[in-house]
């Protein structure tokens, strides 16, 4: 069993932000596997959607916890269905990789991201593997000063959206590849 997780914000003024990209990746990897729509679950803090691929069961969720609580949600899920931390994967916002770029890591710290160190704090672990999605562009489209916060808190630009859908692409296709053969394939693939 997998447990697939995107980051992201609850609620409707989050949307198309570029914190928000997990929830967005993790909705076009549900829509490539065929899984049905999310649901509240409210036992998990988390829009959840289940499926089966590859003969395994899959699990995909989008905590409701907001971003630096998101762990909250992950160790409920983990409780619940007795999942291991190398089967729990997320997919995140990283503005240390260039707009568009994907990374997949088996463990690390959490750098700047606040989602991040909730996941790792809660499960006590770095080694929980990660799909890192690049979001950063300030000093081509938004200024160098801008402080983190208020930058992964922007929607992306029109002329941006177009490296952010490919990417969004991208990220299911590496998750689909990892799901069928393995972590390590998928980052000889897929990470830049």
């Amino acid at each position: 069993m997998k447990l697939i997780v995107g980051l992201g914000n609850p609620g409707s003024q989050y949307e198309g932000t570029r914190h928000n990209v997990g929830f967005e990746a993790l909705e076009v990897l549900r829509e490539r596997l065929k899984f049905g729509g999310f649901r509240k679950e409210s036992k998990f803090k988390a829009e959840v959607s289940r499926g089966e691929f590859n003969r395994e069961k899959v699990i995909l969720a989008r905590p409701q916890t907001f971003m630096n609580l998101s762990g909250e949600a992950i160790l409920a899920l983990k409780q619940f269905y007795k999942i291991g931390n190398e089967d729990i994967w997320f997919m995140y916002d990283d503005v240390d990789l260039p707009l568009g770029k994907i990374r997949i890591r088996e463990s690390g710290s959490a750098g700047t991201h606040n989602g991040v160190k909730s996941i790792l704090q809660t499960l006590s672990t770095q080694d929980v593997p990660r799909f890192r999605l690049g979001i950063e562009t300030r000093g081509q489209s938004s200024p160098v000063q801008q402080d983190i916060a208020s930058f992964v808190l922007e929607r992306f630009r029109n002329e941006e959206r177009f490296q952010v859908r490919d990417m969004l692409s991208e990220a299911a296709e590496a998750v689909v590849l990892a799901l069928k053969k393995g972590l390590d394939e998928a980052k000889a693939e897929f990470s830049s």
